[in-house]
C-alpha cells in the first residue's frame, strides 16, 4: 500500500501548498498526457506533482482528465518533477529548467507488479467513475454476477431495474435505450430483451449509465443510455478465464474468455454455452360486469428449456502507433421451447361453469449475426483524432406455435385448437464516424451516424374446424408485416475548461423515417379490431434538432456540481406497432399500434458528488417532461369468444404528456478493509395527462426502489455478498403493482494458488421475485400474479490463465493479522 500512501501524500501536499505559489516571478504553464504503457490507453486521475529545487518546501502540481491531460501553472526555475498512479511505476523526470510554457508529450507509466495488492483493494473500493456525462460501474468484482445473465448484472446496477418480464427501467422509467460498446447491436436483441436474459454476464467488463447523453450520442431513449462494453484484454502475451458453471433448477454454463496481444495485433475471443430450464408462474383473476361469465380465473404454469451458443471474436491490428484497425464477428444461435398449461376455471355468480385446459408449446430457433469494422487514427498525442464504425447485424426468430384447448368440466370435448408459425427477419446497417479536435485546452467534436433497419414478420394462423375436423387457414389474422425504421443524424459538440468549471455542449440533427406496410391479410378483420381511426399502413418522416448540455463546477479536488440537460425521442419498436393481436390468451390479448408516433422528452439533471477517504457519495435531483408518451391501455375489443367470453385487449398509445421528477442517492463505504457497503436510493414521482376514445388516463403517482449491497472478507479467505432490493409500488390509471423485495446471496474462495475461484450464489432467496397487479376498469376488474423465473442456485468455477488474481500471500497473511484473523 506504499504507493497509495505516496499519492495521498502527494494530493495533500499540492492542497496545503498551492495557494503559496513559487519564488519566481513569471508564470509559465507545464503540459503533457499520461498514458498506459502497453495499450496507449490515457490514465484519468493520475498525479503530477513539481518540485522546486531551491525552495523544497514548494510543492505544487495537477490531476489528469478524463483524456489523461495535465496542465499546470508554475513561476520559472529549476524543478524535480514525477507522475504518480495507483498501481504503476512512479515515473521520476530529471530536474529540468523550465523559463517558458512547455509540452512534456506523452508520459508512459508501466504497472508495478510489486503494487498488485493494491489494485485490487483499489478496485473493490473504486467501483464506481463518475465522468461529466456518465457514471460507470465495474461489474466485475459483483459476485452474485457468477453464473447470472447479463439482465441480471443490470440488475445490480445503481439507478437500474430489470422487473420479472426482463424489462429494463432507468430510474423507474422504461424508454431506455441499450448499447453495446458504443453502438446498436445484435446482442441486445434489436429492442427486445431476451438475448440479455441468457447470455452471460462474465462477458461484461463494466457498464456506463448515462442520463445526460452527450451530442455524441443517439437521441433514443428519453430515460437515457446504457452502454455495456465487453471484455477485451490488453495485456501482453496470451491469457484469459475459463468460467463454468452448474445450477438448480437446471443450469449450465461454460464461458471461455481469451486473449493473445503482441506488437502488432490484439486477438480477443468470449465464446459460451449455456443451457437452463426456469420455470415462471402467473395466475390471474377476472371479475367482468358484463358477458355469459362473472368471474374467470386463470392458472398458468410455464416450462422453458434453453439452449444456445454464442461467440464474439475480434482482431485489433496496430497499423501505426496512432492508428489501428479492429475487425470483429459476433454470432447467436439459441434453440428455446416453453410449454405453457392455462387451467381456466369459469364461473356464473357464485357457481362454477366449466373448466378447461390451454396448453401452447412454442419453440424458438433464433440465429443472430453481426460483423464489425473499426478504424481508428489518433493523429497526435494531444487527442486529435479520427474513429469510423462500419456494421451489419442480421437476426432471425422461427416460432412454431401449437395451442390446444380442451373442456376438463363439464365435459371433455375439444374447445379448439390451431397452429402458428411466426418468422421474423431483421437486417439491421451502421456506419458511423467521429472527428475529435483539441483546441487549446479545449475539444471540438463532430460527426454521423446513419442506421437503416427492417424488419420482416410473417404470421400464419391455422385454426381447428370442429366440425370437420381439419385446421384451415385464418385469412383475417395471417400476414406479413415490413417494418422499417431508418434514421440519419450528424452531430457537434464543444467542450472547454476554466479553472474549476468545465462545460460540453453540442447539438444533434436527427431524420427519423418509420415505414409499416401490412400485406397477405384481410385488412377489414384488423380494421374493425382497431377502429376506423388507426391507419394500417404508414410513412412517416421526422426531423428533429436535440440540444445537449453539461456542465461541472469543482468546488475541492474531490467534490464536485453538476448540471445536465439534453432533448430525447422514444421511436417505438416493431412490437408495439405490428397490429396482429397476439394469441397466447384468448380472451386477453396484446395488440400493436401502428399509429404510435414517437415521443419526446426533455430532461434536466442536477448532481453533487464527494469523496472521503472510505467513503464517496453521489446525488442527484432530475426532472423530465415527455409528450406523446406511450402508455398502455387496457379495453374491450367489442369481441367475444365462441363461448361467450369478453375479449380484453391491451393497447399502446399516445397520450399527451407525462412528467417526471426524482432524487436518487447513492453510497460507497468502506469501513474496513475487510468489509465494503454499497447502497443507493432512487424516490420518483410521475403526472401522465391524456384522454384516449373519451377516457381519461392521466394518473399521478410516487414510487422507489433502493438497494443493500455489502461485501465482508472472512476468515479462511472467503469472501461473502449480500444484496438486496426493494421496489415499492407503483399506480396508473387503472394498474396498481405492489411491492416487490428481492434477496441475492453469494460466498467465494480462492483456490489453486489464486488461478481459480469458486462461487456459490442464490438469486432470490425468499422467491418473492413476482409481480402483483390489481386492474380496475369500467367494464372488468382483475387480480394477478406473475413470475417470470423462481428462485436460482449458482455453482461456479473461474480459472485464471496467466492472470493470476491481483494479490500476494504474504501481504493476505498479513492484513489478516491486522484485521485479528486467526488462521
Amino acid at each position: 500500500m506504499s504507493s497509495f500512501k505516496n499519492i495521498s501524500l502527494s494530493i495533500l501536499f499540492i492542497i496545503a501548498f498551492a495557494s503559496q505559489g513559487l519564488s519566481q516571478s513569471k508564470s509559465i504553464f507545464i503540459s503533457g498526457t499520461v498514458v498506459e504503457n502497453e495499450t496507449g490507453q490515457p490514465l484519468e486521475f493520475a498525479t503530477f506533482v513539481l518540485q522546486d529545487i531551491d525552495n523544497p518546501e514548494n510543492i505544487t502540481g495537477g490531476i489528469t482528465d478524463l483524456n489523461g491531460k495535465f496542465k499546470v501553472e508554475i513561476s520559472q526555475g529549476r524543478y524535480k518533477s514525477r507522475i504518480e498512479y495507483i498501481s504503476f511505476k512512479t515515473l521520476e523526470l530529471p530536474v529540468q529548467t523550465f523559463d517558458s510554457s512547455v509540452n512534456l508529450g506523452k508520459l508512459k507509466l508501466s504497472p508495478n507488479v510489486e503494487q498488485l495488492e493494491s489494485v485490487e483493494l483499489v478496485a473493490e473500493r473504486t467501483s464506481v467513475e463518475v465522468r461529466l456525462d456518465k457514471k460507470i460501474y465495474n461489474v466485475g468484482k459483483d459476485l452474485t454476477n457468477s453464473g447470472a445473465t447479463i439482465s441480471d448484472a443490470l440488475d445490480n446496477i445503481p439507478s437500474v431495474t430489470v422487473d420479472v418480464d426482463g424489462a429494463i427501467n432507468l430510474r423507474g422509467n422504461g424508454n431506455v435505450r441499450i448499447l453495446i460498446n458504443g453502438r446498436p447491436s445484435a446482442l441486445a436483441g434489436f429492442g427486445s430483451t431476451d438475448a440479455l436474459q441468457q447470455l452471460p454476464a462474465d462477458a461484461i467488463e463494466k457498464v456506463e449509465v448515462i442520463t445526460s447523453p452527450s451530442a455524441r450520442y443517439d437521441a433514443e431513449g428519453t430515460a437515457g443510455i446504457l452502454n455495456i462494453v465487453l471484455k477485451k484484454e490488453k495485456t501482453r502475451g496470451f491469457n484469459g478465464t475459463i468460467n463454468t458453471v452448474i445450477g438448480y433448477p437446471d443450469r449450465f454454463n461454460f464461458t471461455p474468455n481469451l486473449n493473445f496481444r503482441t506488437d502488432n495485433y490484439n486477438f480477443f475471443t468470449t465464446l459460451g454455452y449455456s443451457y437452463s430450464t426456469p420455470p415462471g408462474n402467473g395466475f390471474f383473476d377476472n371479475t367482468y360486469s358484463e358477458g355469459s361469465f362473472d368471474r374467470i380465473t386463470e392458472d398458468r404454469d410455464i416450462d422453458r428449456k434453453n439452449s444456445g451458443f454464442n461467440a464474439n471474436v475480434g482482431l485489433e491490428y496496430f497499423l501505426t502507433d496512432q492508428s489501428s484497425l479492429t475487425a470483429s464477428v459476433f454470432g447467436r444461435l439459441n434453440d428455446g421451447e416453453d410449454l405453457t398449461q392455462n387451467n381456466t376455471v369459469r364461473f356464473v355468480g357464485n357457481d362454477i361453469d366449466s373448466r378447461t385446459l390451454r396448453q401452447e408449446l412454442q419453440a424458438e430457433d433464433e440465429a443472430s449475426y453481426q460483423l464489425s469494422l473499426n478504424y481508428i487514427n489518433n493523429f497526435n498525442d494531444e487527442g486529435h483524432k479520427l474513429a469510423v464504425d462500419a456494421q451489419y447485424s442480421f437476426d432471425e426468430e422461427i416460432k412454431p406455435i401449437t395451442i390446444t384447448e380442451e373442456n376438463t368440466f363439464p365435459n371433455t370435448e375439444t374447445v379448439g385448437a390451431e397452429n402458428i408459425l411466426e418468422t421474423e427477419v431483421q437486417n439491421e446497417f451502421l456506419i458511423q464516424a467521429d472527428y475529435v479536435l483539441p483546441i487549446g485546452d479545449a475539444q471540438f467534436e463532430a460527426g454521423y451516424r446513419g442506421n437503416f433497419e427492417e424488419t420482416d414478420t410473417n404470421f400464419n394462423l391455422e385454426e381447428l374446424n370442429l366440425e370437420t375436423g381439419n385446421f384451415e387457414s385464418n385469412t383475417g389474422l395471417s400476414n406479413q408485416f415490413i417494418f422499417n425504421q431508418n434514421v440519419q443524424a450528424l452531430y457537434t459538440q464543444y467542450g472547454d475548461k476554466f479553472g474549476k468549471f468545465s462545460f460540453l455542449a453540442g447539438l444533434r440533427l436527427e431524420n427519423t423515417q418509420l415505414k409499416g406496410q401490412v400485406l397477405g391479410a384481410d385488412v377489414e378483420t384488423l380494421q374493425n379490431l382497431l377502429g376506423d381511426d388507426i391507419e394500417l399502413d404508414f410513412d412517416k418522416n421526422y426531423l428533429n434538432l436535440f440540444p445537449t448540455l453539461n456542465l461541472t463546477y469543482e468546488l475541492k479536488e474531490n467534490e464536485n456540481i453538476t448540471l445536465g440537460y439534453n432533448r430525447r425521442i422514444n421511436r417505438p419498436r416493431g412490437w408495439f406497432i405490428n397490429p396482429f393481436p397476439s394469441r397466447s390468451s384468448r380472451t386477453n390479448i396484446f395488440q400493436g399500434n401502428p399509429d404510435l408516433d414517437p415521443s419526446f422528452a426533455d430532461a434536466f439533471d442536477v448532481g453533487y458528488l464527494k469523496r472521503w477517504e472510505n467513503l464517496t457519495l453521489t446525488s442527484s435531483v432530475y426532472y423530465q417532461r415527455e409528450t406523446n408518451s406511450f402508455e398502455r391501455i387496457q379495453e374491450e375489443t367489442g369481441e367475444v369468444t365462441s363461448d361467450g367470453i369478453v375479449i380484453i385487449r391491451s393497447l399502446p398509445i399516445n397520450l399527451s404528456t407525462n412528467k417526471r421528477i426524482g432524487a436518487e442517492l447513492g453510497l460507497l463505504y468502506n469501513p474496513t478493509k475487510w468489509w465494503r457497503i454499497n447502497t443507493s436510493f432512487n424516490f420518483f414521482e410521475f403526472n401522465t395527462e391524456g384522454v384516449f376514445r373519451g377516457t381519461d388516463f392521466g394518473a399521478k403517482n410516487t414510487s422507489w426502489f433502493s438497494r443493500f449491497g455489502s461485501k465482508v472478507s472472512l476468515p479462511g479467505r472467503i469472501d461473502w455478498q449480500t444484496n438486496l432490493f426493494y421496489r415499492g409500488p407503483t399506480q396508473n390509471a387503472q394498474t396498481r403493482t405492489e411491492g416487490i423485495f428481492t434477496l441475492n446471496l453469494a460466498f467465494s474462495k480462492d483456490i489453486m494458488k489464486d488461478k481459480g475461484t469458486i462461487s456459490l450464489n442464490v438469486r432470490d432467496l425468499l422467491n418473492s421475485r413476482r409481480r402483483i397487479n390489481s386492474t380496475e376498469t369500467p367494464f372488468f376488474s382483475s387480480e394477478s400474479e406473475f413470475q417470470w423465473r423462481e428462485r436460482q442456485i449458482n455453482f461456479s468455477f473461474v480459472y485464471r490463465i496467466n492472470q493470476k488474481k491481483k494479490r500476494r500471500e504474504e501481504n493476505r497473511e498479513r492484513d489478516d493479522e491486522e484485521e485479528g484473523y486467526s488462521k
